[in-house]
C-alpha cells in the first residue's frame, strides 16, 4: 500500500466545485439556452469566400439586408476572406434562390464571391434531428446504467450515472456560456464523452471493489486513495494521449472540426476529473463497505 496522493482530502472541495459548476451550467441552459446550428434549428448555412480580403463582416451583413432572410448570423470562418452565414430561410424552397443570392451579393460587394458550402434543413427535419439527438444521449445513459448495475452493485451504478450527468451538463453549460454552436457533430462528441467517462470510471470502480474485498480493515476513503493511486498512471497516460490527438485536431483540423474537438477536449478533462472527484466520493455517501459487497453476494 503506497499511497502517493491523498485524494480523499480534496473530495469535499471537489464536490463543492462540481455543484457550483452544475448550478451555473443549469442556470445558463435554462435562461440562455443553447446556440443550435442549422441541423437543429432549420434554415440555410453558407460558407462564403470573397476575393477582396478587405471586405469585413459588416459589409457582408449590409449586403444581405434586402433579401428577407429572417434571423441572419455572419462570422469569420477559417482563413481571411472566408465567412459563415446562417439564416432562417430554407433555400430548398426555391432552387434558383442560391444562384440569385450569389449574383446579388457579388454585385453589392463589388467583388467576386464563391459559395464553398451550402446546407439547408427544413423545420420538420431539424425537429426530428433534435429529438433523435436527445434520444440517443438518453438511451446511452440508460444503457450505461444497466451495464454498471449488472457489473457492480447498485451504488456503483448510481455513482457512475451521477458522474456522467455531471460531465454532460457541464460540457453543455460551457457551450451555452460561450454561445458555441450545437449541431450533430456535438451530439456525437457528447456520446463519445459518455463512453470515455464511463470507461475511466469502470476502471477505478473495478479497483475500488477489488480493494474493498482485499483490505477489510480500511474505510472507504482509504480504499479510494489506494485505488485511485494504483490507477493514476493509467488515467493520466490515457487522458494525455487523447488530449494530444484532440489538440492536433482542434489546431490543424480547420473550423468545421473545432466544435467537435473542443467538446471532446472538455469531455476528457471533465470526465477525468469526475471519475476521481465525483464517482469515487459517491460510494462513501452511499455507505459502500466490505459488508455491502458480501451482502450483495457478488464476489
Amino acid at each position: 500500500m503506497n499511497i502517493k496522493i491523498n485524494f480523499s482530502k480534496f473530495f469535499k472541495i471537489g464536490n463543492i466545485l462540481s455543484v457550483l459548476a452544475i448550478t451555473v451550467s443549469v442556470i445558463f441552459l435554462i435562461i440562455k439556452g443553447l446556440n443550435y446550428g442549422v441541423d437543429f434549428k432549420g434554415g440555410t448555412l453558407l460558407e462564403l469566400r470573397v476575393s477582396d480580403t478587405n471586405i469585413k463582416i459588416q459589409d457582408i451583413r449590409n449586403s444581405l439586408k434586402d433579401f428577407n432572410l429572417g434571423d441572419v448570423s455572419v462570422k469569420e470562418f477559417g482563413k481571411e476572406g472566408d465567412f459563415l452565414i446562417k439564416f432562417e430561410k430554407n433555400s430548398n424552397e426555391n432552387k434558383k434562390f442560391i444562384s440569385e443570392l450569389k449574383s446579388k451579393i457579388s454585385g453589392k460587394l463589388g467583388s467576386e464571391i464563391n459559395f464553398r458550402r451550402v446546407e439547408s434543413v427544413g423545420p420538420k427535419v431539424s425537429n426530428e434531428l433534435l429529438k433523435q439527438g436527445i434520444t440517443a444521449i438518453a438511451l446511452s445513459l440508460a444503457a450505461m446504467l444497466f451495464y454498471i448495475w449488472i457489473r457492480f452493485e447498485w451504488q456503483f451504478s448510481l455513482g457512475s450515472i451521477i458522474a456522467l450527468f455531471h460531465d454532460v451538463i457541464i460540457t453543455l453549460g460551457i457551450f451555452s456560456i460561450l454561445s458555441l454552436e450545437v449541431n450533430l457533430s456535438i451530439v456525437a462528441a457528447v456520446l463519445t464523452i459518455v463512453g470515455y467517462s464511463m470507461n475511466d470510471t469502470v476502471v477505478i470502480y473495478d479497483r475500488i471493489r477489488e480493494n474493498l474485498l482485499k483490505f477489510s480493515k480500511l474505510n472507504t476513503n482509504e480504499i479510494a486513495n489506494i485505488s485511485l493511486n494504483e490507477t493514476l498512471s493509467r488515467t493520466v497516460i490515457t487522458s494525455m494521449t487523447t488530449l494530444l490527438a484532440l489538440g492536433s485536431i482542434f489546431i490543424l483540423g480547420g473550423e468545421i472540426l473545432k466544435g467537435f474537438s473542443f467538446a471532446m477536449i472538455l469531455g476528457v478533462i471533465i470526465g477525468t476529473y469526475s471519475s476521481i472527484f465525483v464517482a469515487s466520493p459517491v460510494l462513501k455517501y452511499f455507505k459502500v463497505t466490505q459488508k455491502t459487497l458480501l451482502k450483495e453476494d457478488k464476489i
